[in-house]
């Protein structure tokens, strides 16, 4: 891991990861993660630093679009089963 000073940005990423939490709060912990990063990339100067809060912003944003997503999905297939319901009966 690059040292980014003493923050550890990282550390609610894994949590996102490691349980099943609910989607808000998934979101919640995203958003989190986002402000860290935002704060980071006004406080350094280094390019190299930039560059890295720039993927890692990246890759939570893509991460909370996946969890929106999801939600669509689950909520389609909802409307699916109550649809095939329908037509057993």
């Amino acid at each position: 891991m690059i040292p980014l000073g003493n923050n550890h940005i990282l550390a609610p990423l894994t949590l996102v990861m490691t349980h099943h939490a609910s989607p808000d709060q998934r979101r919640r912990e995203l958003d989190d993660i986002l402000s860290r990063l935002n704060a980071l990339e006004i406080t350094t100067t280094d390019k190299f630093h930039l560059a890295i809060i720039g993927v890692l912003r990246f890759l939570v944003q893509n991460q909370l679009h996946s969890v929106s997503e999801m939600e669509h999905y689950r909520k389609a297939l909802d409307l699916i089963t109550q649809e095939v319901f329908r037509l057993k009966k």
